[in-house]
C-alpha cells in the first residue's frame, strides 16, 4: 500500500513508500508465471486457515471444515470455514505487504503446518481484479463481529466492522470482481478447472458451484491420492497407480515406482517413460506440498541421470520459494533428492533380480540412462553391465555374451573408427566394441571388474594392421611402382599406402585414420601457415609428430589386383585417388572439401578414360 513518509528529523529512519501498481506489475511479470495463480493463492490461504482452525478445535470431526468455490461470470468467490480474522488481524495482516498471518502469536511455532510462508499471496488477486473484498469472522473469540476489508488496485483500502449476522459462522470469504480482460482466468469453467488443477490432492473438502439454479455443488477433489488408498491386492494397487500416472502425464507408464519417505512426509509415484528420451533431457515433475500443487516442472527433485521417469509427489516438509512455483534449494531438498534416487536404484535392482522381462523392456528403452548411472554407481554396474546392449563386431549384444567369445576385447574411441574397422576386424576374428557412444568406452573398460578373465584394450591402428597378412615379396616388388605413385597422389592427405591381404575379399581398401591423428595434422598445418607469428609459436609448441593415415589395399580383391598392374601413370594416380575416396566414404566420417573434390574428380577421370577406351 502507499504509505506516507514518516516525519522525522534529518538523519532519522524513514518509512519506504510502496507503489502498489508497480508491485503488482512486478509480481505478474517476474514472480508468478501466470495470472491463474490467483486461485492457487486463495486456495492456499483457505487451507492454512482451516489448518489453524483445526489447531483450535482438534476434536472437530473430519470434513467439518471445508472450502467452497463460486464463479458465475461476474464474480469469483472463495469461502472457507477457517480460523478467520479479527479487526486487529485485518489491520495487521491485510494492510501490510509481506506480513503473514502465520506469524501471529501462537502460530509462528507451527509454521511448518502451513503452505504459505511469505504473506504476499493476496496481492496476486490484483492480477485479475481491481478490487478485493474480504469478509471474515474470527474463531478465536466466540462473540467476535464480522470484519469487512476492501483493497483497491490504487493502493487504498477500507476496513469496517459489521454485525455478527453478516457472517454467522467463523471463516473468511474473498470476493473478486474480475476485470474485463481477465475472462480466460475467471470464467466458471476455468475456475472449476483451476480448482481441480491446484487442489485435486487437498485433504480438506473443496466444492465448486457456478450458481446455476438447482445444480448441486461439485467436488473439486472427490478422490484421495491413490497411494493414500488401501487396495485389496498388490495387483489392483499397481493398476490404480499406473492409471493415475496415465491420467496425470498422458502416457501409459512402462512401470510405476511407489515413493514413500516418512521422514519428510513424502508419498507419490515415479512413472517410467515408455519411450526413450535424449540423454540429459530433464522432465519436469509434478510436486504438491501438503496437497496443494506447487509445480509441474520441478526438475530439481531428482538427479540428472533419472531422466527416464516422471514423478508426482506430495510432501509435507519441502519448502516452496516465494512464488510457490518451485522448491527452495536447501539441505532437506538435497536429502530428498538422494533418497528418491536410491528408490530408483532399488527398483532397478529388484527388476534385475526378479523380473527379467521388465528389465529387458526397460533396458531396450532406457539403456543410455542406465549407462550414465552405471558409470558412477558400482552396484548398478555390477547388476546391469552384463545386461546392457553394445554395438560390437558380433552385432548388438551384451558384454557378458561378447566376453564369452572374445577374452580380449578391443574398444574404439569413436563411432567412425568402429565403422572403419568393423568388417575387417570381424573377418580377422578380433572382438571390437564400438566405444564411440556416450558412456560406452568407459563402461567397456570396467568389464574386468565383472569378468576378471576378460582383458580390455583400446584399439589402435597398429593392433589392426598387425592382424593383416603381408603379401609375398614378389607381389610387393611388382606393385612397388604403383604404390609409389599412389603415395605421391595421396601425400596431400598425409596418407601412406600399403598392400596387404585381408578378409572380406570384397573390401578393396581400408582407410586407417583416427580422429586424433587428423586433428594433430590439422594443427601442424595451421602452425606451418602461421609460422613466425604469435599463433604459429603457440601451435608450434603444441605440435607433435602427427601420425599419418594409412590406405591399406587388399591384394585379395580383384579390383586392386587390376589396379596395381596399371602401367599408365595418370591412370594409376586416378585409380589410387578413387580407392582412397571409396575407403573414406565407407568410414562414414565427415569429408573434408579436398576429399570431396578428389572423389568427384577421380570418378569423372575414370569415366572419361572408360569412354575413350570404348570409342
Amino acid at each position: 500500500m502507499n504509505l506516507p513518509p514518516a516525519v522525522s528529523p534529518d538523519g532519522a529512519d524513514r518509512a519506504f513508500q510502496v507503489d502498489l501498481r508497480g508491485l503488482v506489475d512486478l509480481l505478474s511479470h517476474h514472480l508468478y508465471s501466470s495470472p491463474r495463480v490467483y486461485l492457487r493463492e486463495l486456495l492456499q490461504n483457505a487451507v492454512d486457515a482451516l489448518t489453524a482452525r483445526r489447531g483450535l478445535e482438534p476434536d472437530a470431526p473430519d470434513g467439518a471444515f471445508g472450502i467452497r468455490l463460486f464463479a458465475d461470470g461476474s464474480v469469483v468467490r472463495v469461502e472457507d470455514d477457517g480460523v478467520g480474522l479479527s479487526e486487529a488481524d485485518v489491520h495487521t495482516f491485510l494492510a501490510t505487504i509481506g506480513r503473514s498471518s502465520k506469524r501471529a502469536d501462537g502460530i509462528a511455532e507451527q509454521r511448518g503446518d502451513f503452505i504459505g510462508q511469505f504473506g504476499i499471496g493476496l496481492l496476486s488477486c490484483f492480477l485479475v481484479a481491481d478490487e478485493i473484498h474480504v469478509l471474515s469472522r474470527s474463531a478465536r473469540t466466540p462473540d467476535a463481529p464480522a470484519v469487512e476489508w476492501r483493497g483497491h488496485g490504487d493502493g487504498s483500502y477500507s476496513v469496517r466492522t459489521l454485525p455478527a449476522s453478516a457472517r454467522p459462522l467463523p471463516g473468511t470469504t474473498v470476493t473478486l470482481t474480475p476485470r474485463s480482460d481477465t475472462g480466460e482466468w475467471t470464467r466458471p469453467a476455468q475456475v472449476h478447472a483451476l480448482g481441480r488443477h491446484f487442489g485435486s490432492l487437498l485433504r480438506h473438502p473443496v466444492t465448486f458451484s457456478d450458481g446455476t439454479a438447482g445444480a448441486p455443488a461439485v467436488s473439486v477433489n472427490p478422490e484421495p491420492a491413490p497411494w493414500a488408498v488401501t487396495f485389496p491386492t498388490p495387483g489392483s494397487r499397481s493398476r490404480a497407480l499406473a492409471a493415475y500416472g496415465e491420467e496425470v502425464f498422458g502416457f501409459a507408464p512402462l512401470d510405476t515406482i511407489e515413493l514413500d519417505l516418512p521422514a519428510v512426509g513424502l508419498k507419490g509415484i515415479a512413472c517410467v517413460l515408455p519411450e526413450a528420451v535424449p540423454a540429459g533431457r530433464r522432465h519436469g515433475h509434478r510436486v504438491h506440498v501438503k496437497g496443494m500443487l506447487l509445480s509441474e516442472q520441478a526438475d530439481e527433485i531428482l538427479p540428472e541421470w533419472a531422466f527416464f521417469v516422471r514423478c508426482v509427489i506430495d510432501a509435507e516438509s519441502l519448502r516452496p520459494t516465494a512464488s510457490r512455483e518451485a522448491l527452495y534449494e536447501d539441505d532437506t531438498l538435497a536429502a530428498v533428492r538422494d533418497a528418491l534416487a536410491e528408490r530408483l536404484r532399488q527398483w532397478i535392482a529388484r527388476a534385475a533380480a526378479s523380473d527379467p522381462e521388465l528389465l529387458g523392456r526397460f533396458l531396450r528403452t532406457h539403456h543410455l540412462a542406465v549407462k550414465s548411472l552405471a558409470v558412477h554407481d558400482d552396484e548398478i554396474l555390477r547388476l546391469l553391465l552384463p545386461w546392457l546392449p553394445f554395438e560390437t563386431t558380433d552385432g548388438h549384444t551384451t558384454l557378458d555374451e561378447f566376453a564369452r567369445t572374445h577374452r580380449t576385447v578391443l574398444v574404439t574411441s569413436s563411432v567412425e573408427e568402429f565403422r572403419q574397422v568393423a568388417a575387417i576386424a570381424s573377418a580377422a576374428g578380433l572382438g571390437v566394441v564400438n566405444g564411440g557412444y556416450t558412456y560406452d568406452r568407459e563402461l567397456v573398460h570396467r568389464l574386468p571388474e565383472i569378468r576378471p578373465e576378460a582383458s580390455v584394450f583400446d584399439l589402435d591402428p597398429a593392433t589392426l594392421t598387425a592382424h593383416l597378412d603381408p603379401v609375398d615379396r614378389a607381389t610387393e616388388l611388382a606393385a612397388s611402382a604403383y604404390l609409389a605413385l599412389a603415395r605421391d597422389a595421396l601425400a596431400v592427405f598425409d596418407c601412406d599406402v600399403a598392400l596387404r591381404t585381408f578378409h572380406p575379399a570384397s573390401a578393396p581398401a581400408l582407410l586407417v585414420d583416427s580422429r586424433e591423428a587428423r586433428h594433430e595434422r590439422t594443427r601442424s598445418q595451421l602452425a606451418r601457415e602461421q609460422e613466425g607469428g604469435l599463433w604459429g609459436d603457440i601451435l608450434g609448441a603444441l605440435r607433435q609428430e602427427a601420425p599419418r593415415a594409412q590406405l591399406i589395399l587388399n591384394q585379395l580383391n580383384p579390383l586392386v589386383r587390376t589396379a596395381v598392374a596399371i602401367d599408365e601413370p595418370e591412370l594409376a594416380r586416378t585409380s589410387a585417388e578413387a580407392l582412397y575416396g571409396q575407403a573414406a566414404l565407407l568410414s562414414r566420417r565427415p569429408l573434408r572439401p579436398a576429399e570431396s573434390s578428389l572423389i568427384n574428380r577421380s570418378f569423372l577421370d575414370l569415366l572419361a578414360h572408360a569412354l575413350r577406351k570404348d570409342s
